[in-house]
């Protein structure tokens, strides 16, 4: 759609240089970390202040212009694409630390913060902010997106960690959901709602986040297992004999096969986990030598233990590069993405059969995990130049859904839905994705926020 010229004007009047309808800029909003692609928005703007983005938000109201939140683009099922044309509103400079609570454990920043920005500003605090998702994501995509991510087995997802927020309405009505107390039993809790929207019910400007202390002992562990189904049931012990984990990790032999082609590591192609301790000394140790034991019992071997934050870092960074590392698997290969999110007693049949499921096809799909909380993610590579690969390894993640709907699952622990999975909304909800539904039109009456995502169509 073309942008009326009356509001590039006010927009051009309000931002300068800062309102861009030049290609490069529009392009650079159109690209999308997994297969989605969408074309680029019909401007972008680059908001620095609340007060600006209420004014673009009022200016694209009165226009019946949509508007669609960036953080840094890293979301995967196309959450942050302009489907219907607008403004991109690109939250990138408002990245300010505005105020660390140590004492209460708090800090309240902007929406464009990323995840590690704030960690290195943490550090001579003693605390640290846990939600993980890989990517260094800006913090109020993820909490828009209601992020999760490795270490959610122990410190939760985004919904647990988000105490307050600062939210401009579809009208540019600036409301603040929440407050600095550790509860509230006072009516309903608006930070929740606006937590997981995806952008589509107000956009966040600022976010009061919980902080956790830096554990005094850290070690972390990789070990490999015979099969598939040995290294989830030893998740599930270990989880079953409460031995508090901060993370735990799966990743399968074709994960692993791509870590060695990727970074030269000498991994056995077979599963393995991927775990993490944190406490005092003698916690981590016991709680260590504990996993242990129910590991060799369930056939594990090739323990290789870090302990230095260099070795740490180096594991983990291992880890959370398994999305681009698998790449390597299928040169010039795109990858169709998903996850799912089952009850841990139902977690092992649900990836054996995705397994099998992917073999079958005769694709390429290594599977990863977040098996601590029952959620893990496959990658099925396809050649972008196959639309019947394509639509084949779309049905593979759609079978994934359903299968997780039948045990008691979601059709996703941590994506989200964006465009990629609004048509299986009703599956899991029924009737309460017309509720949604109906939030979205008295918030967002003109459908101008983030349209064509995650809720019905208007009537």
């Amino acid at each position: 759609m073309a942008l009326p010229e009356s509001l590039v004007a006010e927009l051009t009047d309000l931002l300068g240089a800062r309102f861009a309808t030049g290609r490069g800029d529009r392009e650079q909003h159109a690209a999308s970390e997994s297969f989605h692609t969408a074309p680029p928005p019909d401007a972008v703007a680059y908001a620095e202040t609340t007060s600006e983005v209420a004014a673009i938000v009022r200016a694209c109201a009165a226009a019946g212009v949509p508007v669609i939140a960036w953080g840094t683009g890293t979301s995967l099922e196309g959450h942050a694409l302009a489907s219907q044309g607008g403004v991109t509103l690109n939250l990138g400079r408002m990245n300010r630390i505005i105020e660390t609570r140590p004492e209460d454990m708090q800090v309240t920043l902007q929406p464009g913060v990323t995840r590690e920005a704030l960690n290195a500003d943490l550090r001579a605090t003693g605390l640290f902010f846990s939600v993980d998702p890989g990517a260094d994501a800006s913090l109020g995509g993820m909490a828009a997106t209601r992020a999760s991510g490795t270490t959610a087995v122990r410190y939760g997802t985004m919904r647990d960690n988000v105490i307050a927020l600062e939210v401009v309405l579809a009208d540019g009505q600036v409301i603040r959901t929440g407050t600095r107390a550790a509860k509230s039993s006072a009516g309903y809790d608006l930070t929740a709602l606006f937590v997981g929207s995806e952008g589509t019910l107000g956009i966040i400007t600022e976010l009061t986040l919980r902080l956790h202390g830096q554990p005094e002992q850290v070690a972390s562990a990789v070990c490999g297992f015979p099969d598939l189904r040995a290294a989830v049931e030893c998740v599930t012990m270990t989880i079953q004999s409460g031995i508090p984990m901060a993370r735990i990790e799966f990743v399968d032999a074709l994960t692993a096969r791509a870590f060695n082609l990727k970074s030269g590591t000498t991994l056995p192609e077979t599963p393995h986990l991927m775990i993490e301790f944190h406490g005092s000394e003698n916690a981590v140790a016991q709680d260590a030598e504990r996993f242990g034991e129910i590991a060799r019992d369930c056939g594990a071997s090739g323990f290789d233990w870090a302990t230095t934050p260099e070795d740490r870092a180096r594991l983990w960074r291992m880890r959370h590069g398994a999305y681009h590392a698998a790449f390597v698997l299928r040169p010039g290969a795109v990858g169709v993405v998903t996850d799912v999110c089952v009850p841990m007693s139902q977690l092992a049949d649900a990836v054996e059969q995705a397994a099998a499921d992917i073999q079958a096809a005769g694709m390429i799909g290594p599977i990863v995990g977040h098996v601590g909380d029952g959620n893990f993610h496959s990658l099925l590579l396809v050649d972008p130049e196959s639309p019947a690969e394509i639509a084949a390894a779309k049905q593979i993640a759609q079978r994934m859904a359903r299968h997780a709907l039948t045990v008691g699952g979601t059709i996703t622990g941590e994506h989200g839905i964006g465009i990629g999975k609004r048509s299986m909304m009703s599956e899991e909800h029924g009737p309460g994705w017309q509720v949604m539904g109906a939030i979205k039109a008295a918030l967002d009456p003109g459908n101008i926020l983030n349209p064509g995502k995650l809720v019905p169509d208007p009537v």
